[in-house]
């Protein structure tokens, strides 16, 4: 989990979270959205968040674990 949490609604943050924050939005950002968060400011849906996850991790992206 990471310190700081999502940084609209306050939910502890996986690693994954953080990697899909800095992969969809900003890749130097220190502050992040939860997966929740980050879908609705996307207009998709979490499964698809989790989905584009696991494909960039079957590519060998180092964001996700």
């Amino acid at each position: 989990m990471v310190k700081d949490g999502c940084m609209q609604c306050g939910k502890a943050l996986t690693y994954n979270e953080v990697g899909a924050y800095k992969k969809f939005v900003n890749r130097g950002s220190t502050q992040f959205l939860c997966k929740a968060c980050l879908a609705g400011k996307l207009d998709v849906t979490v499964e698809d968040i989790d989905r584009k996850i696991e494909q960039f991790k079957a590519q060998g992206c180092t964001l996700f674990v």
